[in-house]
């Protein structure tokens, strides 16, 4: 498996054809978006049974589509082009010089020489917490960023493992993956709170009755209820095309951070440390999904967009001989991962 992680390049073609599916997949999801408001304000201004809102509603949404579409154009437009500088702005992020932390650009600079990569921006984020992340979505925009809890805590191995973690990210096509997500959850949450402030300061009516009364009328609450429901729909395929991607990519990224500094021994001690300390506060959930740790557990692993601590040491321990460090398991460590440090046998290694 180690030797996989930078030869898998069906596990890279299969990122950009994914991206590309991702931004196809954002535009079906704007022409729902878009049915689904001009149902609503078609059901709340008309007074008509269902089957007329319905065939209005698609003939105004085939008008107001070039509008929605472009609107979502230039969204992308701008998260491709600003996405560091907007996460940067979510994350409360500042550059990171060499002069500021010449330890952390030498171990990044040495990563990156010994694949003939080209050396990112370093950023940092002033927090306890521990976390780290790579953004971008080209050689001049990508980006690693790292909190100060992770410099602070973790040794020059650790560090290194953690750093090597996100490089793999960027060189697999990881990183752009995510953007195009945060960018899909971002336009479809966008487009829905306009709609929901919009219901909440509308006062519209409905004054024009049919001629067959209420029964011909009636269908202007379904028709609103229907394009509320698929404005609801819109959402949760949006939700699930951030859990849709593989969480494999985390897998692939502490293996290639294992084949970069030949030390499984030291991404796992940097996961034990950083597990339980991941959180970082007010960092939007997207951004959060980028990160080396989200903190995933219990019944919340199964919607994580990463698998959790524990299953990432066994992966480490079964497939690149990686081994617990020695010593009594330090308090955090028994919270987080209790079935990881029941394991520890002599030397940190697992039993037999």
């Amino acid at each position: 498996m180690i030797g996989e992680a930078f030869g898998l390049y069906t596990h890279i073609r299969r990122n950009r054809w994914r991206s590309n599916m991702l931004i196809a997949g954002l535009f079906v999801l704007v022409l729902m978006v878009t049915f689904g408001t001009t149902l609503m304000i078609d059901g709340q201004t008309r007074y008509a049974p269902l089957d007329d809102h319905l065939a209005h509603a698609a003939r105004q949404t085939l008008v107001y589509t070039p509008i929605a579409l472009a609107i979502t154009a230039i969204w992308v437009l701008i998260g491709y082009g600003a996405n560091v500088a907007l996460i940067g702005w979510a994350t409360g992020s500042a550059p990171l010089s060499r002069e500021q932390s010449p330890r952390l650009w030498k171990l990044t600079e040495n990563l990156c020489i010994s694949r003939g990569m080209a050396v990112p921006r370093l950023q940092i984020i002033d927090t306890d917490a521990l976390n780290a992340f790579a953004s971008g979505v080209n050689e001049k925009q990508y980006t690693v960023t790292v909190t100060r809890g992770l410099m602070e805590t973790l040794d020059d191995a650790e560090l290194e493992a953690v750093i090597a973690h996100e490089l793999t990210h960027i060189r697999n096509g990881d990183v752009r993956l995510m953007i195009v997500a945060v960018l899909i959850a971002g336009v479809v949450s966008f487009f829905g709170e306009m709609v929901v402030r919009g219901q909440r300061f509308s006062n519209v009516q409905v004054t024009h009755r049919g001629s067959d009364g209420d029964r011909r009328g009636s269908g202007g609450g379904a028709a609103v209820l229907i394009g509320i429901g698929i404005l609801i729909l819109a959402w949760i395929l949006a939700v699930v095309i951030r859990f849709a991607l593989s969480r494999s990519r985390e897998y692939l990224a502490d293996a290639g951070a294992v084949e970069l500094t030949k030390n499984p021994d030291a991404m796992i001690s940097a996961l034990l440390k950083i597990s339980g300390r991941a959180d970082i506060p007010g960092v939007p959930s997207g951004v959060m999904d980028m990160c080396i740790e989200n903190d995933p557990n219990d019944f919340a692993d199964i919607f994580s967009t990463h698998p959790s601590i524990a299953k990432r040491i066994h992966a480490l321990q079964a497939y690149a001989g990686g081994h617990l460090p020695p010593g009594p398991p330090r308090i955090s460590e028994r919270e987080a991962l209790p079935e990881i440090v029941e394991k520890r046998g002599p030397w940190g290694r697992p039993p037999p």
